[in-house]
């Protein structure tokens, strides 16, 4: 099977846009949650309770999924009113000049209690940002597409964040190697931040290229735009919204399971050295990298709620394998079991792109699209780091496993719900 559409260097140009700026916004989103799961809390938080320290670190990493449905709605107004282009160029300044601050905010040591209040804050800025970047990227990509491959460009926003996690992981690992503890904990941990404003540069060049989307000049030609798009969305597609959120949960619970909980139980409990584990995901990865083509090609092919169904009956059966996998001392097997549970999120993330946007009219796609894609990251991931750390806690690893397949089955029946092909 081909899998290479045939596309003008325009087409092409839209491909990279709706992947550089997804990839840029999630390398931002990725290195804060590898930096929640090593060393947020020692700088951030008062280091007389090191286990409150890595719970505190973990419930700043779930407050940017709060306001990611803000973002949604504020971003998504104006991508449904004013347009596509302008509004994602928006959405990467905000997030870029919130992670630049990040990463030269004081510590706990030189600003006491005001520290983590600032960074609560500057993490909410990049929960906005984000909001506002994946449905202006599908539709970007989908709303461009030729008919038949509207999967397959809207693959391209879905492969930005394995890319952006590649390169976080990949900073955090030479920073590892290069520097001792005691320096990547002083100033090492924020050269990823600081360097992020450089790749927002080119990611707003590349924005402000393009043309805006011949689905929405269309809506603008024929003054078919909505007061308060959220309003008009609210009011006709609630139960799409609510549904597509559920949807979304195995993808956010399944990648947040492999790196972020996952990388915090390693190194601090099965004592697997930083680098080490840096490089297993690194490897693992590839996994999602390799699945998110194949997938949105599928679901081309043989529709998109099969694949999804497939991808989360599999998610739940994987469930069960986490306790067994981590708890068997083989860097070999934890190394597969993450690379499974990231090739799941591919399969189950790819036919995203283009399964959400066309539950939604052209004329609130930007609100619906994107509002049901950051409701889904409060259900499947804000906190998921946090829960599983109760879990393993009070029940054992057995007690996260079971957290995993219940995600999946719940995002089994809301696909179900929604419709095959609705925009």
């Amino acid at each position: 099977m081909n899998m290479q559409p045939t596309s003008t260097p325009s087409t092409t140009r839209i491909a990279f846009a709706s992947f550089i700026g997804t990839a840029i916004e999630f390398y931002d989103f990725y290195i804060y949650a590898m930096a929640a799961a090593l060393v947020i809390g020692q700088v951030f938080f008062p280091a007389e309770a090191p286990a409150a320290q890595s719970l505190n670190a973990f419930l700043t990493f779930g407050i940017a999924f709060l306001a990611r449905p803000l973002g949604a709605v504020l971003f998504g107004h104006f991508g449904d009113r004013v347009g596509r282009k302008v509004t994602l160029a928006a959405s990467l300044l905000l997030m870029g000049i919130s992670t630049l601050l990040i990463g030269v905010l004081p510590g706990y040591a030189e600003w006491g209690v005001w520290a983590p209040v600032v960074l609560c804050l500057l993490r909410f800025g990049q929960g906005l940002g984000l909001g506002g970047e994946w449905g202006g990227a599908a539709l970007l990509a989908t709303e461009h597409a030729p008919e038949g491959r509207r999967a397959w460009f809207g693959m391209f926003p879905q492969l930005g964040p394995s890319v952006g996690f590649l390169l976080a992981t990949l900073s955090f690992l030479g920073l590892s190697l290069w520097l001792t503890d005691a320096e990547f904990k002083a100033w090492g941990w924020r050269v990823p931040f600081i360097a992020s404003a450089l790749l927002v540069v080119v990611g707003l060049y590349v924005r402000f290229t393009l043309a805006e989307t011949p689905a929405f000049a269309a809506v603008l030609a024929h003054k078919a735009t909505h007061t308060l798009p959220v309003g008009a969305l609210l009011k006709t597609h609630a139960r799409a919204v609510l549904l597509g959120a559920l949807a979304m949960g195995v993808c956010y619970n399944l990648f947040y399971t492999a790196t972020v909980f996952c990388l915090s139980y390693g190194t601090g409990t099965l004592g697997i050295s930083r680098p080490v584990f840096l490089g297993m995901l690194c490897v693992a990865i590839l996994a999602m990298t390799l699945a998110t083509p194949l997938a949105a090609a599928w679901s081309d092919r043989i529709g998109r709620r099969p694949v999804l169904l497939r991808g989360a009956l599999a998610a739940m059966l994987a469930g069960f394998l986490l306790a067994p996998a981590l708890q068997s001392g083989s860097l070999l097997l934890v190394t597969a079991y993450l690379a499974l549970l990231l090739f799941l999120m591919g399969v189950t993330f790819a036919p995203m792109g283009a399964f959400l946007p066309e539950q939604f009219p052209a004329a609130v796609r930007y609100s619906g699209a994107g509002l049901a894609y950051s409701l889904g990251g409060i259900l499947g991931a804000s906190l998921a780091p946090a829960i599983s750390q109760a879990l393993v806690q009070q029940g054992g690893l057995a007690w996260v496993g079971a957290y995993v397949s219940v995600m999946a089955g719940l995002s089994a029946l809301a696909v179900l719900g929604l419709r095959a092909r609705a925009g």
